[in-house]
Formats: C-alpha cells, structure tokens, sequence
C-alpha cells in the first residue's frame, strides 16, 4: 500500500473497482444504493465532507500505475528527444510554423481583392520609403528597393500577422548606418544575413521572453531618440547641404558651420512637402457628409474613399509631382533642386551575401567584418523583433502574438533577403497601418507590394533620377515626427514617476552616445531597480488584537523572499518586535504572498526564530505553502510554529494569552510572598 501527501490530505493507493469511487465505497465492500440514487449522492456528499479534513482517498492502482509509465514525470534523454521530435513532426504543429497551409485552403475571391488592393496601396508607399530609407542607411537608392520585395514573398509563408509589411524602416536604416564601419553595401547586406540567422536561432531556442526586458519607458526613449536623430540626418537634404557627420552632435555641429550655404529652393521645396503630407496625413480624418447614415448620398462615400486614397499615397503622390516639376525644369535648361540621381536599373543579382571586402584598402574576411560589427550582432536582431511585435501588438485586436513564431518568420526573411543585396529588414509600423487601413485579409497582400516593388525596379529606376532629394527628406521627417512619444510623459508621471528614469537615460545616452548604448544602459536601469525591489520587499506592520482578545503584531511581507531580501526582512521583524511589540507580544508573519525560498532565506529565518527565543517572545508563521514548510524544517530550526487556518493561529493566542496571564500571576504571587 503506497502512500501520497497532496496538499496535507492523505492519498492512499490500493486495487478497487471504478464502482468502488463513483459510489464513494472507500473500505472496497459492495454496497446497493437506491434506484434514484440518492445513495450515491449520500455518499459523494459525506466523501465531500470528509476531504475537508485528513482524508484517505482510494484510487484504483492499476489505473494509476498504467498511467505513470505512459507519462514517467523524469524521462531520460532518448524519450525526451523521442517526444520532441514526434510533437514537432505532427500536422499542428506543421500549421503553426507555415501558417499560409492553414489559411490558404480557406482563401476566398473577396479575400483576394482586399489583398490586392492592400498590396498595392502599401507597393506605392514603401517605393518612395525604400529610396529614402536607403539614404539614412547610407547606401545607394536602389538597396532600399532591393530590401523591400524578397522579404514580402518569404512573409506572405511563414508570417502569421496580416498588417506587417516587412522591409526596410527608418530606424533599421539608422542602426545600419550605424553599424556599418564603413563596409558599404557588403557590410549592410552581411548584417542583413547575420541578422537573420540570430533571430532565426532565438525563434528555434523560443528566446522570446527577451523582448520582455525591454520596458514601455526604454522603448519610448530609444524609438524618440532613434526619431530626432533619422529626422537630424535629413535636414541637410532639406537645406539643400552636401555634408558628413556620424553621431547627433556632429551633424548638427556640420549644419550650423554651413547654414551659409543652404539652396533656398531646396529649403522651400523641402518644407513645402512636409506641409502638404502633413495636411494630406490629416485630411482622412475629415468628415465628408453628414454623420447621420440615412442622411448620407452615395456621392459622400465616393468622396470619402477618394480622399483617404490620396491620404494613403501621399507619399508617392507628393515625390511623383516633385520629380514631375524636376523634369519640366530640366526641359527649360534649369535644375534649382538637388536630385537623387542615377538609381541602378534591373533586378538585384541573386547571389549569396559577400563574405569578404575591402574597406581604405584594407581586406576584410568573414570573422574581421563580423568581430567589428560586435554588439550590432544581437542589437538589430532584438530591436527589429521589437520593432515588428510591436506592430503585431497595435493590430491584433486582443488575439494573442506568437512570438516564436515572429521570430521564425523574420530570420528567413532577413536571410533570403540577404541573398538580393539587402538591408536589415522588419515590419513598418506606418505601412503596418496602411495595410490595416486598406483591409488586408491575410499576408498574402505582401506578395503583390512585392510585385509592385519589382516592376518599379525593372521598368521605372531611369525615372528616379530625377526625384528630388529634398522631397525624400520631407517623406521620411513627416514620417518620424510621429515617433517622438512626448504625450507619453504625462501618463507616466501621473503613474509611476520613477519610470522616467530609464526613459530619460535611454533618450539620453541614444541621442547623445549609440542606439545599442542607449538600450543597454536603460535594461540595467531597470534591472537594478528589480533587484532592489526583491532586496527590499515592502513589509507592512499593524497592531491586531485577536478574537480571543490577545494583541498580537501582524507583518506581511508583500512579495516572496529570496537570499538577497531575508537579512532586511529579519532586521525589518526584529525591530518591530521590539520597538512594537515591546518585546513581549506575540509576532504572526502573514507569509500569504511568499510562493517559495532557498536555503539562505531558511538561514535566515532560522536565526529569526533564535532571536525570538532569546527574547522569549512568541513567533509564529501564518498562511505558510507546504513547500516552504519543508525548506523551513530543513535547516531544523528550533520551535518552529505555524499554522494554516486562522482558527489554528487564533487558538495559538489564545494559548499564549492564557501563559501571559498564569505568568503574571505567579509573578504577583511571588511578590506578595516577599
């Protein structure tokens, strides 16, 4: 007969009958019950009662044994591997990492035309988008384009978020440029592989929980400072300036040495288009018609769709009428603005990403390129995940985000992109809302901005020659003004004012340091201030006078204890024992919100018991968890006391109220005997 301990209750096994539990027969004899089967009910009833209390609860034991060799709870190393491999080889799981067999069966021809049209609304933004993301990267025009079709197709399979459209983004641009040494193009596109193949192996070790680290207020402060520095390396394009500079300061230190020098056509044009993509951004907002549906004509509809298109390609709309007015000026012998220039016609070359270059006539090798990239490495693999998780988060109307999964998808599309001379890509928050904005049914509308993309490399580059760069700058500050979360400040103090501290170093030391500087040093920040709140865990002390009348101390620590925590918790009860306790008043620790403890918190609360002793003051614990208990008894501490009900602890008071009293009264007797 084998015996259990489930939760202070008895569990005994021996051979039964089903019949013997359904008709809670616990001696195992054959008993009849009425034909309505009250006796049943009796019986289930009194079994009910009886669990309430130390209980022996009968359970047939083949069944039980039968079940504990189907799920051994230590399955050695060959069964592990053997049950991975099997759940991993089973349909659920093939649905669950190519999610388009699950959704294509099902593809309808209303859910083809919503695709199509989000596809190619989204294929007009990221045209004018990839050039000039291309431009805070660094590269040629036309690595942009090449960034943004391949991971589209490889998205459209293994994607599992309909609005993220993958490509290029300004702040995947920045951390390129940033990362970059001086590879040039060789150095973006080995970053793009190496990228995917980091977030490739997070997705396959489900490192997930990494994104977790990364508080709201460190992403608010690095996304606002990636924002003013991506809007501070175009303003030179605004201004109509031909200069360099790497970091915050030296652009703007550049700018001021050359004010002198701006093109005043450049200027205007350049602010000229932030305006109307500001008005044109705002203009779908506007009420076309009455509010009241009955009152509506169709002709408002008409209106109301026609002018959120052109919201919707402002972009596209705003660079084709500038390179337009380029042209007209060059047929009349005049060019008053500074154009993008010659843009590579065709498709990229499909070849694997260079594992070599040469940089001021230096030759580089895989592990020279990949050693100077350093941090970069885990950088923009984790900031890109953020990046488009973030978007799934915006749009998933409450379902949940399988992050695994994400993190899967994105490292093939990084790593098939690298294969046609691309950039880091990720998903886009703003094309993100214009692929929700246009209806998009599932991720297949990313194959046709692929095929958008792809048409506009091989038929329409010789045009973008004449796209003005002014232009270009104007579509990208209008786009980043938006990142900068100034109106998140106020929320966050009214909140928890102290959460400014790791969004005002993070801004800082982005702005003013590096991107991956910035981040590292706002997670630390936040990772001290865990650290000091498991070290010094809130203990509140209260006065509480049991139903039996004994006064007695009430300390309830509010989060579990761990070895860094208990000497403060000790020093925390001791004082309170003494200063309000007197010394002499019985101390109950309400111990309700402690889930677990290691061998120095049962150090430390041994050698709390030894002081209550030498004091000779009363010390109980009070809604302990039985594995606590058991780390507690391990250290073996002296007159442990606990108790689980708090009938249990108020007849424990009363126990000692009733030694105070007899106490007293030998003293008195003793006394009056002198």
């Amino acid at each position: 007969m084998d015996k259990f301990n489930l939760n202070n209750s008895q569990l005994t096994l021996i051979g039964g009958s089903h019949a013997d539990l359904r008709t809670g027969n616990v001696n195992g004899a054959t008993e009849k019950t009425s034909s309505d089967g009250s006796g049943d009910e009796a019986k289930l009833d009194s079994c009910e009662g009886c669990l309430k209390k130390n209980t022996v609860l009968y359970i047939p034991e083949e069944k039980y044994l039968q079940r504990l060799q189907q799920n051994p709870s230590k399955p050695n190393l060959k069964e592990w591997f053997k049950r991975r491999t099997n759940k991993n080889s089973n349909k659920k799981l093939l649905l669950k990492r190519i999610p388009i067999l699950s959704w294509l069966p099902k593809y309808s021809i209303s859910d083809g035309v919503s695709d199509l049209v989000a596809g190619i609304t989204v294929g007009l933004t990221v045209i004018p988008q990839a050039i000039a993301y291309s431009n805070v990267a660094g590269l040629p025009p036309q690595v942009g384009l090449y960034s943004s079709f391949m991971a589209c197709f490889v998205y459209a399979v293994f994607g599992s978020v309909k609005d993220s459209a993958i490509g290029p983004t300004a702040i995947s641009g920045l951390l390129t440029r940033e990362n970059n040494h001086g590879f040039g193009v060789d150095g973006a596109v080995l970053l793009c592989l190496l990228t995917g193949c980091v977030q490739f192996l997070m997705g396959i070790l489900q490192l997930g929980f990494l994104i977790d680290f990364i508080s709201g207020p460190v992403s608010i402060g690095f996304t606002s400072a990636a924002a003013i520095i991506i809007a501070t390396t175009q303003v030179k394009d605004i201004l109509g300036l031909s200069i360099s500079g790497g970091s915050f300061l030296d652009v703007w230190e550049n700018i001021f040495e050359h004010i002198s020098e701006t093109r005043l056509f450049d200027l205007i044009l350049g602010v000229s288009c932030m305006l109307v993509i500001l008005f044109l951004r705002k203009s779908k907002d506007f009420q076309i018609g009455p509010k009241d549906i009955k009152e509506r004509k169709s002709y408002h509809d008409v209106i109301a769709k026609c002018v959120w298109l052109i919201s919707t390609a402002r972009n596209i709309i705003v660079v084709v009428f500038c390179a337009v007015f380029a042209v007209i000026c060059e047929s009349h012998q005049a060019q008053p603005f500074i154009l993008t220039g010659v843009v590579k016609p065709g498709l990229p070359e499909i070849k694997p990403p260079p594992f070599t270059t040469s940089a001021g006539n230096v030759t580089y090798n895989f592990i020279d390129m990949a050693s100077t990239m350093g941090s970069a490495l885990i950088v923009v693999p984790l900031l890109g995940i953020l990046e488009n998780i973030a978007l799934a988060k915006v749009f998933s109307e409450g379902k949940a985000i399988d992050a695994t999964q994400e993190m899967l998808a994105l490292g093939v599309c990084n790593i098939a992109s690298s294969f046609v001379s691309s950039m880091p890509v990720t998903g886009a928050l703003s094309r993100g809302a214009v692929n929700n904005a246009s209806g998009v049914k599932t991720t297949f509308g990313g194959i046709y901005t692929g095929i958008i993309v792809i048409l506009s490399l091989q038929f329409f580059t010789p045009y973008f020659y004449y796209i003005p760069k002014a232009s270009l700058a104007a579509v990208i500050i209008a786009a980043v003004v938006f990142m900068v979360e100034l109106h998140v400040v106020k929320p966050i103090w009214r909140t928890k004012k102290s959460d400014l501290i790791p969004a005002t170093a993070t801004f800082l030391c982005c702005l003013f340091l590096r991107l991956e500087i910035g981040i590292a040093i706002g997670i630390g920040i936040n990772l001290v201030s865990l650290l000091y709140a498991s070290a010094r865990p809130s203990v509140r002390v209260e006065k509480v006078t049991a139903t039996s009348g004994c006064e007695y101390l009430l300390i309830t620590p509010d989060r579990s204890l761990a070895f860094p925590s208990v000497e403060y918790v000790r020093s925390t009860v001791t004082k309170a024992g003494v200063k309000q306790g007197s010394s002499s008043i019985p101390v109950v620790i309400d111990a309700r919100h402690m889930q677990g403890a290691d061998f120095t918190v049962a150090k430390g609360i041994k050698l709390l018991i030894e002081d209550f002793i030498q004091r000779r003051q009363p010390l109980l614990f009070y809604n302990l968890k039985t594995s606590v208990i058991s780390t507690f008894q391990g250290v073996q501490p002296k007159e442990f006391v606990y108790c689980r009900t708090f009938q249990e602890l108020d007849d424990i008071l009363n126990t000692y109220s009733i030694k105070s009293k007899e106490e007293v009264i030998e003293q008195t007797t003793v006394v009056d005997k002198l």
